[in-house]
């Protein structure tokens, strides 16, 4: 029976995860479609025996096939991590080679595995993490450090100096309230909302991004942190004490939940992206990952979802806490009803972000007073003021705080970096923003129309991790601008398997059959020449809709060093 031995993604989940609430390890493997109910079968019978064999059995094998493939997770003890991952290697190997007929030395595979986990098993850490569950206390671990609690609350040990369990003083130790923030669009703007927020209300808020890690106004270190490494980061800094974490789909896949429990869990949306990695394939399967998040409410916390997004609604009832409501699209009646029967719900009436808890309906602040919005058409920069307000609200932040917070946030590259930045440069008005999916910048289409210009350009894009179609379906979104130039550039960085120059075809290929002409198309090797190219297009009067994805500080740097020589556009560029 032929079958292409890959095994993909094998990984160690440090927390409740897709597939099941246990740690453990898991991994895909390719698989034909004909082969899959023989493989699957297999793989999970190997995986059993050789779980039974290193004496785990009552560890839980969980499975799920998707196109072109499967995968396979195992629990596993907490402080086995690593062996757990060589023992789904193994029962893939096992898995192999009984379908190509060759005989696997399974005594000796065993013998292996037992010796690594005799290897890396660590008692104190264990006890540690038990006492912590039974004082209350988060524990977070599996690095080089363990912590007890939380922000303020929280002790942290070297994994090398571990203390016993009686010799830590419990009674200091505690948590703060944590927030964790996930979806396709709007997760760091929310994110940054909600601490401009707590800030607001006095808080020293931990604050992990797809940016940065901060705390107060501090940063701690830049970067992409929005998976795992930034939450610690953040919530064990001993000044925190309010911690709100981005948490993106390929931490969750790839470690599972950053933190155990949170009181508050909010879902900005669900649109195509990132698709045909970890075995998800489709939106539906997206959805089902990223809702996983309602998994860590802790039981008197909320989960703030919005309204507006149906993959979201239909999984609503899958959770059995209290829910807080966003969205512009309310049905009127319906939401009077939901607000008389003490539901809570963030939304606009007659030009006032509102809030409803307690039977009554509070305004928070006006939709023009709230610069990102743009006067109401940024209408997704909307959507993430409401949410923040329904997570403010869900940790208990009074409504003074939001409508401060809120008023305060200016959007600017500094204070939100690549998310809806606008600046006025050398007669020209430009956007920076991240925007990498259909979903995303069609978000943006409305609030650029809003924005008077002689001329429109837009620079197109794309990781090659991305299908085809999904880059078909951004220029797609792209043309929605109108646009009287589209710069598409290279990614040498991110091609992800692919071949220079293929994605750079794919755009150029749709833009034409969308109507572009070929001189309205420019093509670039690179995100920061594509700005070049742009800024030297330009005339005084001009919008330019800079969505960059990597080159975005060498883009502000470049930015700021035209204000300050005051460059005028149609002169020629600064060397």
């Amino acid at each position: 029976m032929a079958i292409e031995p890959q095994l993909k993604n094998t990984r160690r989940l440090t927390g409740a995860n897709f597939l099941m609430s246990s740690v453990g390890a898991a991994a895909e493997a390719r698989i034909d479609d004909q082969n899959k109910p023989f493989a699957m079968a297999l793989w999970r019978a190997a995986a059993r025996t050789l779980l039974d064999g290193v004496g785990w059995t009552d560890s839980t094998i969980a499975m799920r096939a998707f196109d072109g493939g499967a995968t396979l997770q195992v629990s596993a003890p907490t402080d086995a991590l690593y062996a757990a991952t060589d023992l789904v290697e193994a029962s893939w190997a096992a898995t192999t080679a009984t379908l190509a007929g060759e005989t696997y030395d399974t005594d000796a595979t065993v013998q292996k595995l037992r010796d690594q986990i005799a290897a890396e098993l660590s008692p104190k850490e264990v006890a540690l993490a038990q006492r912590a569950r039974e004082q209350g206390v988060t524990y977070l671990g599996h690095d080089d450090k363990i912590s007890l609690g939380l922000g303020c609350g929280a002790k942290v040990y070297d994994t090398a100096d571990l203390p016993a369990p009686d010799a830590v003083d419990w009674d200091a130790l505690h948590d703060v309230p944590v927030a964790m923030v996930t979806g396709t669009n709007g997760k760091s703007t929310t994110v940054r909302l909600t601490a401009a927020i707590g800030a607001a209300a006095g808080k020293c808020v931990g604050l992990s991004s797809s940016d940065w890690v901060r705390v107060g106004g501090e940063i701690l270190d830049e970067g992409d942190y929005s998976g795992p490494a930034g939450a610690r980061l953040a919530v064990r800094d001993p000044r925190v004490e309010l911690a709100i974490i981005e948490t993106a789909r390929g931490g969750l896949m790839r470690r599972g939940l950053p933190v155990p429990t949170a009181d508050a869990c909010l879902l900005t949306n669900i649109a195509a992206d990132h698709l045909g990695t970890y075995g998800i394939m489709d939106v539906t399967a997206l959805a089902d990952a990223k809702f996983q998040l309602s998994q860590a409410v802790r039981p008197g916390g909320r989960l703030v979802l919005n309204a507006d997004d149906p993959e979201l609604v239909v999984r609503s009832p899958q959770f059995a806490g209290e829910i807080t409501w966003f969205g512009l699209d309310f049905d009127q009646a319906s939401l009077e009803v939901w607000i008389a029967t003490g539901g809570r719900a963030a939304f606009v009436s007659d030009g006032q972000m509102m809030l409803a808890r307690d039977g009554k309906a509070l305004p928070v602040l006006a939709v023009n007073d709230f610069v990102p919005a743009l006067r109401g058409a940024a209408k997704f920069n909307v959507y993430n003021a409401l949410g923040a307000i329904g997570l403010a609200d869900a940790l208990g932040l009074p409504v003074s705080a939001m409508a401060d917070g809120l008023a305060g946030f200016t959007d600017s590259p500094d204070e939100n970096p690549g998310r809806g930045n606008y600046l006025e440069v050398g007669g020209l008005t430009l956007l920076i923003d991240f925007a990498h999916n259909p979903h995303g910048v069609l978000a943006l289409a409305s609030a650029i129309k809003s924005i008077p210009a002689n001329r429109r350009l837009v620079i197109a894009g794309q990781a090659g991790d991305r299908s085809d179609q999904d880059t078909c379906d951004m220029i797609q979104a792209m043309w929605t601008f109108a646009p009287d130039m589209v710069v598409v550039a290279e990614l040498p960085d991110l091609l992800r398997g692919r071949q220079p120059g293929e994605l750079t075809e794919v755009m150029s290929t749709e833009l034409l059959r969308l109507g572009a002409r070929e001189e309205g198309i420019i093509k670039t090797g690179t995100e920061i020449s594509a700005v070049i190219k742009s800024l030297e297009w330009a005339r005084p009067g001009d919008f330019l809709a800079l969505l960059v994805h990597d080159d975005r500080i060498e883009t502000m740097a470049l930015l700021e060093k035209l204000q300050q020589t005051g460059w005028q556009a149609g002169e020629p560029l600064p060397v």
